[in-house]
């Protein structure tokens, strides 16, 4: 990190000149740096760091957990779900945060700069369904309590599930549960089935043991669990060097946590707070690309009619979603 001599006799007057140097000072070298990736880097380290939102309760963060713990000049501000942590990118308070596919469209209406820059993980979600309320087939469904997050991934899954079955949301009674608190609600029988991602839906099987019924439909839904960021961000060199660092970063944790994940399980588990038997008990839920393509596009155009219809609006055409996404941004940096 780049550190300006700090020797001198500090008074009031030479207190600010040493600032005003240094501030003068730091602002050259970014110029002075810009077309170099490496040094632009080390200026933003300097004068403050890359800050990323982390929703730190989901092993979809595990790539950017692994790989930032081994950076300076990069700071997470832990998110205790997606929403806050698009919130915080939103704000202005982080220059980069982790969050679906969903939570890209939902929150880049109100804010256009959203760029999706690279997709951390991908995972299956699951309905787990109490077999004692009556639940062999997804059709069964019709007229029960079905705990979701609203205005989530966990919300869509569910939508689209009850579509391949031609059931209508109406026809059920939802039910709004963070995922932490769905287990209990089915073993209270406060609610009949549950919509969620892992590690939650694991738990709620858990509690239900032999009474438990499980739908799981990849094709009508996987989520893309990405690192998203503004263009205000993209647009300074200083912090898309460093983002890009991160990014070429993920990439190689990604590929120990693929190759070697005997090894990081106990290392990330620690860090949301999950025993290591959870995080294996789903692991086959999980894949972990460090990569961007032309599914998540797919995916987006997918998603995009439902989060219109959420927020009473028309939905966007396919030009309009295609530019939610950075593709050059890894691409550039090769």
């Amino acid at each position: 990190m780049l550190q300006l001599p700090s020797q001198y006799p500090v008074g009031d007057n030479d207190s600010l000149f040493m600032r005003r140097t240094r501030q003068t000072f730091l602002a050259f070298l970014a110029v002075l740096t810009a077309g170099i990736p490496g040094l632009a880097a080390l200026a933003i380290s300097a004068e403050s760091p890359l800050k990323i939102a982390v929703n730190m309760t989901t092993i979809e963060s595990f790539p950017i957990l692994a790989a930032a713990s081994k950076l300076n000049g990069v700071v997470l501000l832990p998110a205790q779900n997606g929403r806050n942590a698009m919130a915080e990118l939103v704000s202005g308070n982080a220059d980069a945060a982790t969050g679906s596919e969903t939570q890209a469209l939902l929150n880049s209406v109100n804010d256009p700069r959203i760029r999706i820059i690279l997709t951390l993980s991908e995972c299956r979600y699951r309905i787990i369904a109490r077999r004692s309320a009556g639940i062999r087939r997804l059709s069964d469904l019709r007229g029960k309590k079905i705990a979701v997050t609203l205005n989530t991934s966990s919300h869509y899954y569910l939508s689209r599930m009850l579509a391949t079955a031609h059931v209508a949301e109406d026809d059920i009674e939802l039910v709004a549960l963070e995922g932490s608190d769905m287990p209990a609600a089915l073993e209270k029988h406060s609610v009949d089935a549950v919509s969620i991602w892992e590690p939650h839906a694991q738990n709620s099987l858990s509690v239900l043991g032999n009474d438990a019924v499980v739908f799981e439909n990849s094709s009508a839904y996987t989520e893309r669990f990405n690192l998203n960021t503004r263009t205000d961000v993209l647009a300074d060199p200083a912090k898309r060097a460093a983002l890009l660092k991160l990014s070429r970063d993920i990439e190689g944790s990604s590929n120990q946590i693929r190759t070697h994940s005997a090894e990081m399980i106990p290392l990330l588990s620690a860090k949301i707070g999950y025993p290591e038997r959870t995080v294996i008990a789903v692991w086959r839920q999980f894949t972990f690309p460090a990569s961007i393509n032309g599914k998540l596009g797919a995916a987006l155009n997918e998603v995009e009619p439902w989060v219109a219809a959420s927020q009473k609006r028309q939905p966007r055409d396919n030009t309009e979603l295609a530019n939610l996404i950075d593709f050059s941004f890894m691409q550039r940096g090769k």
